[in-house]
C-alpha cells in the first residue's frame, strides 16, 4: 500500500491526534539489511575505537582522523549519500542507526563523525547545485577528504545569522573574497572542505559558501591552536580566519541570502542525529555500571543488590528505552515523509529537506531529552562507582564529560526549548496542526462537571494512555491560555516557553515508550514484555511528576483569580491516576532484569 500523507502524522500532531502503536517504528522492527549494519557498524567500535579511548583522551587528533579515514573505507561516512555521489543511499533510518552505534566508543570520534556526515557534507548533498554535488560529495562519503561547517564565530552564537564575517564581489564578477573569523570548529585541524557563512554587503541573511582548503596554499586561511576542552579531547577544534580567501562564485550554495536557512535546516537534521549519537553511550554507560555494581561488595553484599542502586539503574534503564523508542519512531517518521515526497515528484534532496522541515519540532525534543538523559546517566554512573567514579581509571569520568557538550552544540537546550514550542504555534497559525479546535475543547471541558464514572482499566495499558491523554490536555490548556495571554509577544516569555516545552518533550517521550512497548506486547506476547512494560510505566510516572511542576509554574506565572484557581484544578485534574503504579515495585523488576543480563538488555 502506497504511503499517503493522511496516514503519516504531520509534525507535531502527534500532540493533537492518537498515534496507533502499528503506526510506530521501533528498533524491533529493523530490517536484516538494518541488523547487519547495525553488527558492522558495532564490530568497528569494538575493534577501531574502544581499544584506543586513552589514546583519544589523551588527545591524539592524528588518530580521529585516522580512524575517520578507516570509516569512509568502510562507507560509514557515506551512508545518507546517493548512490549517484559515492554513497550507499541507505534510508534515514539506516543513516541514524549508523549514528547511534558508531558514537559511543568516544565522544570525539563521534563529534568528528558527526560534523563530517552531518553539518559538514549536508549542506551540499541537499542544497549544492549538480556541479557542486558531483565535484566534492564522492570525496566527503569516502573519507578522501573531510568536511567542517563554520558558522558560529565570536559574537554570533545561538543567533547564527548576526555573523560579521563578509564576503566582497571582486570587480570582474567571478570571485569572492572572504574576511572573518568563525569559532568551535569541528575537524577544522583535518578538513579539506570549509561550508562557510558570510554575509555579503548589507543583506539581511547571510550567505553559504563552499570553500576548499589545501595547508600547502591556505588561500589566506589561517586556523587558531587546538582548544582544550573539557571533554572530546580528541575532537579537533580550533578557531578559523579569513584574510580575504578567494571563492569562485560557481562556490555559492543555493543562493544569496540562503545562508540562514541552510544552517537551521542542516541543524534539524544534526538535532536527531545528535540524539542518535548519544543512544549507545547510554546503552553502554549502564552496562559499565551494572558489572561493576554486580562485582563491587560492601557489608558483603554486592551494591547491584542494594535499593538506592537499583533505583538509579531502573531509571538509567527506562531512560535509555524510551531514548530509543522516541528516536526511531521520528526517524521513520521522516523517512516515511521523504518516501511521499519522492513519490509525488520531488527530487531525492527536496523530498529529505521537507522531510526532516516537516519533523523539526521532534528534532527539538529528541535533542534535548536524550543529551540530558546521557548526561544524567553518566552523572549515576560516576555515582554507582563511587570516589572510583571520580577516577579516569574508570570509564565513567570521560563518558561525563563527553556527555556535557551534547547539551551545548547544535542549538543549545534553552534554545531548542524555545524552538519546538514556537514552530508548533508557527504550525497552528499555518494550519498544519489543528491547536486551537482541541484547546477550546479542554477549556469547555474545564468548565464542566468532571465524570465520576469508574473507567474500564483491565487492558493493558488502558489507565496510561489516558494519561497521555491528559497529559496533551495539560499542554493545550498551558499553552491555549498562555498564546490568548500573550499572543505575538509569547516569544519573549522565554521563562514560560521553556515550561511548556518540558511537558511537551515528556509526552513525546513517554508516549514514545508506551507505543514501542504496546506494538511488541502485541507481535511477541506480554509475558516476554514484563520489564519493557515496567520501564513504560515508570518513564510515564515521571513524565507526570514533570508535567505537573511545569504546568503548575507556568499557571502561576501567568494567570490570577479565579482564571488561574480554575487552571489550577484543570491541572490537578490531569495529572491524577486512578490508580497509581507500585513505582518501587517497577524499579526493582527493572534492576533486577539488568542485574541478571550484566548489562542494558533491551
Amino acid at each position: 500500500m502506497e504511503t499517503t500523507e493522511k496516514d503519516i502524522l504531520r509534525g507535531g500532531q502527534f500532540l493533537v491526534k492518537e498515534t496507533k502503536c502499528e503506526d510506530v517504528f521501533t528498533p524491533e522492527d529493523f530490517s536484516e539489511e538494518q541488523k547487519m549494519m547495525k553488527e558492522a557498524v558495532m564490530e568497528f567500535n569494538d575493534r577501531e575505537i574502544i581499544p584506543h579511548k586513552p589514546r583519544f583522551e589523551a588527545k591524539d587528533y592524528a588518530l580521529t582522523e585516522e580512524v575517520m579515514r578507516k570509516a569512509g573505507e568502510l562507507g560509514f561516512l557515506g551512508v545518507a549519500v546517493p548512490e549517484a555521489y559515492g554513497g550507499l543511499g541507505m534510508g534515514f533510518v539506516s543513516t541514524v542507526l549508523t549514528c547511534d552505534y558508531i558514537s559511543s566508543g568516544t565522544g570525539s570520534f563521534s563529534t568528528a563523525f558527526g560534523a563530517h556526515t552531518g553539518i559538514g557534507t549536508m549542506p551540499i548533498t541537499l542544497y549544492g547545485t549538480e556541479e557542486q554535488k558531483q565535484k566534492y560529495v564522492p570525496k566527503l562519503a569516502t573519507g578522501e577528504w573531510f568536511g567542517s561547517y563554520c558558522l558560529t564565530e565570536p559574537g554570533a552564537g545561538s543567533d547564527a545569522n548576526s555573523g560579521k564575517t563578509t564576503a566582497t564581489l571582486s570587480e570582474d564578477g567571478k570571485s569572492y573574497k572572504i574576511n572573518g573569523q568563525k569559532m568551535w570548529i569541528s575537524n577544522a585541524g583535518f578538513c579539506h572542505l570549509m561550508i562557510v557563512f558570510a554575509r555579503i554587503e548589507n543583506d539581511k541573511n547571510i550567505t553559504g559558501f563552499i570553500v576548499e582548503y589545501d595547508k600547502a596554499n591556505p588561500n589566506g586561511i589561517t586556523l587558531g591552536e587546538e582548544e582544550h576542552k573539557l571533554g572530546i579531547r580528541a575532537s579537533s577544534t580550533r578557531q578559523v580566519f579569513y584574510s580575504d580567501t578567494v571563492v569562485p562564485v560557481e562556490n555559492m550554495l543555493a543562493g544569496r541570502g540562503e545562508g540562514f536557512k541552510i544552517a537551521m535546516n542542516a541543524l534539524n537534521v544534526g538535532r536527531i542525529k545528535l540524539a542518535a549519537a548519544c543512544l549507545d553511550s547510554q546503552r553502554r554507560i549502564l552496562s559499565i555500571a551494572v558489572q561493576y555494581a554486580n562485582e563491587r561488595k560492601q557489608f558483603n553484599t554486592p551494591i547491584a543488590d542494594f535499593g538506592a542502586i537499583k533505583y538509579k539503574l531502573a531509571e538509567m534503564a527506562a531512560s535509555a528505552y524510551a531514548g530509543e523508542a522516541a528516536t526511531y519512531r521520528a526517524a521513520k517518521n521522516i523517512e516515511d515523509r521523504i518516501a511521499m515526497r519522492q513519490a509525488a515528484g520531488l527530487s531525492h534532496h527536496e523530498a529529505e529537506l521537507k522531510g526532516v522541515e516537516e519533523y523539526a519540532i521532534e528534532c527539538s525534543i529528541l535533542k534535548v531529552a536524550v543529551s540530558e538523559d546521557v548526561q544524567n546517566s553518566a552523572d549515576e554512573g560516576i555515582q554507582i562507582f563511587g570516589g572510583m567514579g571520580f577516577s579516569e581509571e574508570t570509564p565513567m569520568e570521560a563518558a561525563w564529560r563527553d556527555a556535557r557538550i551534547a547539551r551545548i552544540y547544535e542549538g543549545t537546550n534553552e534554545i531548542n526549548r524555545m524552538l519546538s514550542v514556537g514552530m508548533l504555534v508557527k504550525k497552528a497559525m499555518k494550519g498544519h496542526v489543528d491547536l486551537l479546535g482541541p484547546a477550546s475543547k479542554v477549556q469547555e471541558e474545564l468548565m464542566g462537571i468532571p465524570s465520576f464514572d469508574t473507567p474500564d482499566y483491565s487492558e493493558l495499558f488502558a489507565e496510561e494512555k489516558e494519561m497521555i491523554a491528559k497529559l496533551k490536555k495539560v499542554f493545550l490548556m498551558v499553552a491555549g491560555s498562555a498564546v490568548q495571554k500573550f499572543g505575538p509577544d509569547l516569544d519573549s516569555h522565554q521563562q514560560l516557553l521553556i515550561a511548556a516545552s518540558d511537558i511537551l518533550i515528556e509526552i513525546y517521550m513517554a508516549e514514545s515508550a508506551l507505543l514501542r512497548t504496546e506494538k511488541n506486547v502485541k507481535r511477541f506476547g506480554e509475558a516476554s514484555q514484563t520489564v519493557q512494560i515496567a520501564m513504560a510505566k515508570l518513564y510515564l510516572y515521571n513524565a507526570v511528576s514533570i508535567v505537573e511542576k511545569n504546568g503548575k509554574e507556568s499557571i502561576i506565572s501567568f494567570a490570577e483569580g479565579d482564571e488561574q484557581r480554575m487552571l489550577l484544578m484543570g491541572l490537578k485534574r490531569f495529572v491524577k491516576y486512578a490508580n497509581y503504579p507500585d513505582i518501587v515495585d517497577l524499579r526493582i523488576a527493572i534492576a533486577e532484569k539488568v542485574k541478571a543480563e550484566n548489562k542494558y538488555c533491551f
